[in-house]
């Protein structure tokens, strides 16, 4: 196997047990960060408030990150701040909205039916929805998605940070009456009968950047080259993702107790696209989940734009104004092209079976 000729000191990069963190599975499966010189670890992550913290204090070099960290972290919002920046978005779309069966059966179809629900509650009931970040795109969405029914998100329920892996049982708890986020928790949710999707990311922002690779700034700055074969031994590995030969492969992946540990039939549905929705609702969604087609990857002006202008109408603190030469240094397109070139420059790496899983530490 041809390998990039440099080696570069081991690395540890954080995920979050999500369908989307695929690509950095599928590079270190498939030794596609050893052809570029990398020795990395991979270190799974309950949410993305400890990906932050430790990205900002250096117990890990790089992340998979919703793509409003980076430039939450380097204004500082909610926690000490620390320059940030991303040269690869990883993928677009990827998430849902599930409502419990409780509400279902209160005849909630869709948020105008969720208003009336709210109304004949008021005084009485004040109604819990997760998020999993507030810079992230679930609450753009849940929020959008509420208003478009004459709901108020700031007075009419509640908005909860809730991590990820903790969304499901929240819901069957009943602290939850539903959520937005990305697969395989809905599907877990539907199959289970405890919840029901109500819309996907995919049709209330179609293309929207989801999860991004957030680095420190001084990382980058200090190892440009280590960075730069980062994000080519990614980018390979996303556009290995996005093909749908490979996608049952992936299933089986990441359903792995070191990576998802979640079942492989509920990891189905957002992965090949015959999504359920519950309730006998099954329709196909081929791009639910967008790892590399529609230029999926680069980190252009356009989506840093949609990500803070988001971040700016969901009331996400008191979100300054940024100057454009900021914005272009936090989604940095050049290192994306560097990367770019890089590919090019090394020899084509032929993708064999996956066979033992590395290891991965916990947080």
């Amino acid at each position: 196997m041809a390998r990039y000729p440099k080696r570069f000191k081991s690395l540890r990069l954080g995920f979050v047990p999500l369908a989307d963190c695929a690509p950095l599975v599928v590079a270190q499966e498939l030794n596609i960060f050893a052809k570029y010189g990398l020795s990395v670890t991979l270190s799974r992550q309950i949410g993305w408030a400890t990906v932050r913290d430790k990205i900002i204090y250096g117990e890990l070099d790089a992340s998979h990150a919703v793509a409003g960290l980076p430039f939450a972290a380097t204004l500082g919002l909610g926690a000490a701040p620390c320059e940030c920046l991303t040269g690869l978005v990883l993928n677009l779309h990827g998430n849902a909205i599930t409502l419990s069966s409780e509400l279902y059966d209160l005849g909630v179809r869709n948020a105008a039916s969720l208003r009336d629900v709210i109304a004949r509650f008021r005084n009485k009931r004040m109604f819990v929805f997760g998020i999993v970040f507030p810079s992230s795109s679930h609450n753009f969405l849940l929020r959008q998605w509420l208003q478009t029914g004459g709901i108020d998100p700031d007075h009419d329920v509640r908005i909860v940070v809730v991590p990820p892996p903790q969304m499901f049982a929240s819901l069957k708890a009943g602290t939850l009456d539903g959520y937005c986020v990305g697969e395989p928790w809905n599907s877990v949710a539907v199959q289970a009968r405890a919840g029901w999707c109500v819309a996907t990311s995919a049709e209330l922002a179609p293309l929207h950047p989801e999860k991004v690779l957030m680095v420190r700034r001084s990382f980058a700055e200090q190892q440009p080259e280590a960075h730069r074969a980062l994000i080519a031994a990614l980018l390979e590995a996303c556009e290995y993702c996005d093909r749908e030969e490979n996608r049952e492969q992936l299933v089986s992946l990441l359903a792995r107790p070191q990576y998802l540990n979640a079942s492989e039939e509920s990891l189905r549905p957002g992965l090949l696209g015959q999504f359920g929705f519950g309730h006998g609702r099954v329709e196909r969604v081929p791009r639910f989940n967008i790892f590399h087609r529609d230029d999926a990857n680069e980190p252009s002006a356009q989506r840093a734009a949609w990500v803070l202008n988001h971040m700016r109408r969901s009331g996400v603190d008191a979100l300054p104004d940024m100057p454009a030469s900021l914005i272009s240094q936090v989604f940095c397109m050049e290192t994306y092209e560097e990367a770019r070139q890089l590919i090019n420059q090394t020899p084509k790496h032929e993708h064999g079976t996956i066979e033992n899983p590395v290891l991965v530490t916990q947080a």
